[in-house]
């Protein structure tokens, strides 16, 4: 059975039995009007036990927002709900476990979960959902990708693929993605400003 496309956290408490309701990792960060969207597989061990996205100290996400440009300071994880501030969201693909992608049950990255999310970005609208890795974007892609903007949409939400700031994954590490998404970002909304005046 497909569950809504609205934040679980939100359902009545009697919308379903109990057996059937999934408790969420971490809730999603998804307003109408957002520039970005970031999307992971699912909640890392760290951000699990602490509550918050790209918790564990060593994960380059919030150091990298700003550096980049797309927040004024560094954010602590526990302020991933003041996102939305700067026109910024955040998801994953499983919301309901946590882990490294390989600890994750068999079918949680599957194409249902993928759809799931993708009902989610078609009705908050951003203008891009970047993906925070290369496994992420792929299992929704369903094909191989590189880094970059991909010539698939959802709507008209653009779709970037981008390095994971995850420690474990230095190997592949390149801020430079991060700051093409950034001006990306910025152009569309220059964009936007030059229709809307």
């Amino acid at each position: 059975m497909r569950g809504p496309v609205d934040d679980r956290a939100n359902w009545p408490a009697n919308s379903k039995p109990a057996s059937e309701r999934l408790q969420l990792v971490l809730p999603d960060v998804l307003t109408p009007g957002l520039r970005i969207v970031f999307c992971g597989t699912a909640a890392g061990n760290v951000s699990a036990a602490r509550g918050c996205y790209y918790a564990h100290p060593q994960n380059k996400f919030w150091r990298t927002l700003e550096t980049v440009g797309l927040t004024p300071h560094r954010l602590d994880p526990a302020e991933f709900a003041t996102l939305p501030r700067w026109g910024l969201g955040l998801t994953d693909i499983a919301k309901s476990v946590s882990g490294m992608d390989k600890q994750l049950p068999p079918g949680a990255l599957g194409r249902e979960a993928c759809l799931e999310m993708a009902a989610k970005i078609a009705v908050a609208r951003p203008d891009i959902l970047a993906f925070t890795s290369l496994t992420a974007g792929r299992r929704y892609l369903g094909r191989d990708a590189g880094f970059g903007e991909q010539p698939e949409t959802i709507g008209a939400t653009r779709v970037w693929l981008l390095p994971s700031p995850s420690p474990t994954a230095n190997w592949n590490w390149e801020e430079a993605w991060w700051l093409a998404l950034a001006a990306a970002a910025r152009s569309l909304l220059g964009e936007r400003e030059k229709v809307t005046s």
